[in-house]
């Protein structure tokens, strides 16, 4: 009877170990497959960060252009108005400074409008 008991609990045991290689083989399963998954979802982070890449300098190609063009056409619009300010400028400044000489050289010599005068 010992023998049985002896060889019922080896049994147990031996049955014991298949289950913790079962259980081990399980959990590196599980740790081989969430490595697997990460390594999957960086791929498809990766293949779409590259993917939105590229549709940016797509747009910022397309619209380059365009800044350039705008940029160019405020260039003339300030040239022109350049010019016309410089043209009013040289237009004007002759008869500024008349103007101004004409001020400065006439005084006409007069008593305040609030001086009274004094009765004697």
């Amino acid at each position: 009877m010992a023998a049985q008991q002896s060889q019922g609990i080896q049994t147990l045991l031996e049955a014991e170990k298949e289950a913790a290689k079962i259980v081990q083989q399980a959990r590196q399963y599980r740790v081989q497959r969430l490595k697997d998954a990460r390594s999957e979802a960086s791929k498809e982070i990766e293949a779409y960060k590259q993917s939105k890449e590229a549709e940016f300098k797509a747009f910022e190609s397309s619209h380059a252009g365009t800044t350039s063009e705008a940029q160019a056409a405020v260039d003339r619009d300030t040239e022109v108005k350049l010019q016309a300010i410089t043209q009013s400028f040289e237009q004007a400044k002759d008869a500024v400074v008349e103007k101004l000489l004409a001020r400065v050289v006439l005084v006409n010599p007069e008593l305040h409008r609030n001086l009274q005068k004094l009765e004697a």
